[in-house]
């Protein structure tokens, strides 16, 4: 695409006509205790949204606003969240985010995989109408206009357009990567069409790109059907016993020699380079990605009137820091600071030190504690003479006065839980704290 063509807003009637659906069923139990009583698009990012807010955000600021959001996996935290968040669109206009939790419509089971989720509601997507539908994952981090990528696969003829990502090889092994060949540039787009003749899942000996031998094209799991086209091939699906019912394993393999299957690049519109995404499936990623955010010119800029985030925000005071004491005698400085922090609204530095660190709403830290390299969701307290280093914080942890985490892995991994990567996780539970009594 040209650079003129490249920052068009593509709110037409390919996106007025294009119903989401947003797959937000995932147990994501690679966050360990970060999901043991939520689903991972709920769980809290950035300092005061939650992971769903993302590919919401991305429909309706592309002109999608009608959207369903399928879930299954303890999803109350999650309903409650779009509930209060989400109920600004108008259904005089044939605006909505609907909720579609599993319920047995079809078939007495539960949503069995990703193209399953969709195939048991097929009776509803039928009366919305919709030309196109565009599926989407609920649990990554993203800003995406999916307005091009709808131009893409009407001016492609495409029967499906797959959403994608260039990594590397190396990185390519833990996606589903695309054998693609280009074609001649299309009529609209003035650049070459990504023909999918092959796909591998998780693959040891990814297929790199034509143009680039040192990466490859790896799927989003973000799809655009044309609407009947993606009716039959999941009733396809649903009579076959041998699928296990998901689009990469099943859906995509079986169309690609039969039908016309397009991958769509994914690229930051005025550098043309990759954009902005990331899997925070594990706790390693979902702390790294968090503290991208406090840097000075961060990939993913949260500031960005253009395209903002939408999300439920608690009405909540402004954050306060207080106390401002010099060190007297044996007494260390009593001073509320944050350095190279990101603090959210209610929260309450008193006497204590906030470094490198981002904190989500309601969070106080007292006196004479230090908190570095840290994520702290909402609602949490950290008492007096506490060192917390290198962790992620639960929401609802009381922390107790003098507790030290992070300095020492040994001690840590008897009372919580250790990552690869060396972040400490707490959770309400680890302190002895239940919230989610069961009997």
């Amino acid at each position: 695409m040209s650079a003129e063509q490249q920052n068009m807003r593509f709110v037409s009637e390919l996106t007025k006509n294009t119903l989401a659906l947003i797959l937000a069923g995932g147990r994501g139990s690679r966050l360990s205790h970060l999901t043991k009583w939520r689903a991972k698009p709920a769980v809290p990012f950035g300092g005061k949204f939650h992971i769903i807010d993302f590919p919401l955000s991305n429909c309706v600021n592309s002109g999608i606003r009608r959207i369903g959001v399928l879930t299954q996996y303890k999803a109350h935290s999650l309903i409650l969240h779009i509930q209060k968040g989400w109920g600004f669109m108008r259904g005089e206009f044939n605006e909505f985010v609907e909720l579609l939790p599993a319920q047995q419509r079809i078939e007495n089971n539960w949503y069995a995989g990703t193209a399953d989720a969709v195939y048991q509601n097929l009776d509803i997507f039928r009366n919305h109408n919709p030309d196109y539908i565009l599926i989407l994952a609920g649990d990554h981090i993203y800003r995406m206009d999916y307005g091009p990528m709808l131009a893409y696969h009407v001016e492609s003829g495409a029967d499906m357009t797959v959403g994608c990502l260039q990594v590397d090889l190396d990185t390519a092994k833990a996606f589903g990567v695309m054998g693609v060949r280009s074609e001649d540039p299309l009529p609209g787009c003035g650049e070459n069409g990504l023909r999918v003749i092959e796909f591998q899942e998780k693959p040891q000996a990814p297929k790199s790109m034509p143009d680039d031998p040192e990466r490859a094209l790896a799927s989003m799991g973000i799809y655009v059907f044309n609407r009947q086209f993606l009716f039959e091939q999941l009733i396809k699906d649903a009579d076959t016993r041998s699928s296990s019912h998901d689009f990469g394993k099943d859906i995509i393999p079986e169309i690609i020699d039969k039908y016309r299957v397009m991958a769509y690049r994914f690229r930051d519109p005025k550098s043309g380079r990759q954009a902005y995404w990331r899997d925070v499936g594990t706790v390693d990623a979902f702390w790294e990605a968090n503290l991208e955010l406090i840097g000075v010119v961060p990939e993913l800029n949260l500031y960005d009137k253009t395209w903002p985030i939408w999300t439920y925000q608690e009405q909540l005071p402004p954050a306060k820091f207080v106390f401002d004491d010099d060190a007297v005698d044996a007494k260390p400085e009593r001073r509320g600071k944050a350095i190279d922090s990101m603090v959210s609204g209610g929260c309450i530095i008193s006497g204590s030190a906030v470094r490198h660190s981002l904190l989500f709403s309601n969070v106080r830290v007292n006196s004479y504690s230090e908190v570095r390299d840290c994520v702290v969701l909402p609602d949490v307290n950290i008492g007096r003479n506490c060192r917390i280093t290198k962790a992620v914080i639960d929401s609802h942890c009381d922390i107790p006065e003098g507790t030290v985490i992070g300095e020492d892995a040994a001690q840590d991994a008897k009372r919580f839980t250790v990552s690869e990567g060396g972040v400490v996780l707490v959770t309400p539970e680890m302190l002895g704290q239940e919230r989610n009594y069961v009997r």
